[in-house]
């Protein structure tokens, strides 16, 4: 078997090798791969990193081929984590919903200007329990999901239980901005081992 490629998205942002492929497809503004599908030093060619289907039209890629590099995440709420947003052609429902929602922009290109500098800069701290579902912390070297007013550890396969959220201050991973689309009651796509809390109800994308 070969090994994996790496071009498996975690929520820090961080692109490593794993077998799983993951739910989600992205890719982060062109190629980052060389002739022989590694990746070299940089991590992104544009601000424009966005969040796409696994299918699309019938379209067929050849990954880490001759175009732009294929990036893979576990589910959109990890992609939203790592500074992605959704893409405005194989998502445009979704798109629509989050720029409508992002605060002090409406366009592709002014969502990517604020997510890019968000996402270069510091992690803030914050509280786990002022959080919206969908937003990610980084609590010591575990990184969680926030769902039902509970907490779940991610993994490259999918998420542990619910558990209790940290009791202090964490490191925010899902950008302030797309945090604050989150609280307008954007529902991102989970990984199918997300549990539902009872009651919950995500808003469609219109």
């Amino acid at each position: 078997m070969s090994s994996p490629l790496q071009n498996r998205v975690l929520p820090d942002g961080d692109i490593v090798a794993h077998p799983m492929r993951g739910t989600m497809m992205g890719n982060r503004g062109g190629r980052l791969h060389d002739a022989a599908r590694g990746l070299g030093a940089r991590r992104w060619v544009s601000r424009r990193w966005i969040i796409c289907t696994l299918s699309f039209k019938d379209r067929h890629r050849n990954v880490m081929g001759a175009g732009y590099t294929e990036l893979f995440f576990l589910d959109e709420v990890t992609a939203l984590a790592a500074g992605h947003r959704p893409c405005f052609e194989c998502r445009r429902k979704a798109a629509r919903a989050f720029a409508r929602s992002f605060p002090g922009a409406d366009s592709a290109d002014a969502i990517d200007r604020v997510l890019h500098a968000k996402r270069l800069g510091p992690r803030p701290r914050v509280s786990p329990g002022d959080l919206p579902d969908g937003a990610m912390v980084r609590s010591g070297q575990r990184m969680l999901a926030i769902l039902g007013g509970m907490a779940m550890e991610w993994t490259p396969e999918g998420y542990g239980p619910a558990e209790e959220l940290p009791s202090g201050p964490c490191a925010l991973l899902t950008p302030a901005a797309s945090v604050a689309v989150l609280r307008t009651g954007y529902a991102p796509a989970w990984h199918p081992s997300a549990p539902r809390p009872s009651g919950h109800h995500p808003l469609p994308h219109p």
